[in-house]
């Protein structure tokens, strides 16, 4: 009889694109089971067309499935589909109350004081930032005696997604030869960000001095950020925010030559996909923890400024660790890029 197996994922899309490493690998164990994952809506597309799972359940803790009754119709389902096993990758007590609830008899994850009596393999906890986000999770099926073959993030794309990104880029005058840079200045933390103003004076030395097609990337939320961007440059340059989706993105990351973001999902997405060259632009964060992998076409910009690295202080108005990588300095590295074309 073939095993059914639940991973119930983190909640942030960078996140969640690293655990796609534990998805292959738990394939590769269960390569007859019936493997399904749960996230939250906002990271859907993150595993779609993933080819290693058999569904994806969603699970909004703070929209849908917020009140009581929405919460047992989901306990409900998860009972319905009869697994006998889940990899809780999610840290919380909730989560692993959820699925003693909907009776899942092997239960594994990190200890935690709040859930360790729900958990029925317990995964001695790591400290904190000790290593990057995808051996991370990969050390919860590890140590449940798993066997992992390899470290590195899935992200998938139709043919469906290809045409509408080829669509968008000839709708707007993109020609095959052009030297195509996308920038990506969004973010799901502000200290992360790198300053409009550096934005907007990158975007034009790219325009004038290397000829180059520049698109700014992002969500419908960024298109307000983009506009601001756009304002402060003399160049004119393409927006996609809001205009295609996280599928058609990633298929609009693998024509780039160049993709140019701070440490953000999109980054990581666009690593995935195979994007040519990116040039990913770190402050706070850590490199150990959650620098894009592998890093063969990535180029990092970072400076020591002498703050503590990493750094989850959210409220920092100094942001002197991504104001310290100028715009000069990335232009250089784009130009070097560009000359190796």
């Amino acid at each position: 009889m073939s095993k059914r197996i639940l991973i119930f994922n983190v909640n942030w899309l960078g996140d969640v694109l690293f655990s796609t490493a534990v998805i292959r690998n738990l394939r590769r164990n269960f390569r007859e089971g019936y493997l399904a994952c749960v996230v939250p809506s906002r990271c859907y597309a993150v595993l779609k067309d993933n080819p290693y799972l058999d569904e994806i359940i969603i699970y909004d803790e703070k929209d849908r499935h917020r009140g009581l009754l929405a919460k047992l119709r989901f306990i409900g389902y998860l009972k319905s589909k009869r697994f006998d096993t889940v990899f809780l990758l999610h840290r919380s007590a909730s989560r692993a109350f959820i699925c003693w609830m909907a009776g899942i008899p092997e239960r594994i994850g990190y200890y935690t004081p709040k859930r360790g009596f729900l958990l029925t393999k317990r995964i001695a906890p790591l400290p904190q930032d000790s290593l990057h986000r995808i051996d991370y999770y990969l050390n919860i099926i590890e140590k449940a005696g798993l066997r992992v073959e390899d470290r590195f993030s899935d992200f998938f794309v139709s043919d469906n997604d290809r045409e509408a990104a080829g669509r968008f880029l000839e709708t707007n005058g993109v020609e095959d030869n052009d030297f195509l840079v996308g920038i990506n200045p969004g973010g799901n933390w502000i200290p992360k960000r790198w300053p409009k103003g550096h934005w907007a004076r990158l975007a034009d030395m790219l325009i004038e001095k290397l000829g180059a097609k520049v698109i700014i990337t992002g969500s419908p939320s960024d298109a307000a950020l983009a506009g601001e961007i756009r304002l402060l440059m003399k160049g004119k340059p393409l927006a996609a925010c809001g205009e295609i989706n996280l599928k058609q993105f990633a298929a609009m990351a693998m024509r780039m030559d160049l993709f140019i973001s701070a440490d953000s999902g999109p980054l990581h997405i666009a690593n995935s996909a195979g994007c040519k060259n990116i040039i990913a632009i770190f402050g706070p964060t850590s490199l150990k923890v959650t620098s894009p992998y592998p890093l063969k076409n990535v180029n990092i910009m970072q400076k020591e400024v002498g703050c503590v690295i990493p750094c989850y202080d959210k409220d920092c108005r100094d942001n002197r660790c991504m104001q310290a990588v100028t715009p000069e300095d990335v232009f250089r590295q784009a130009a070097e890029i560009k000359n190796k074309r």
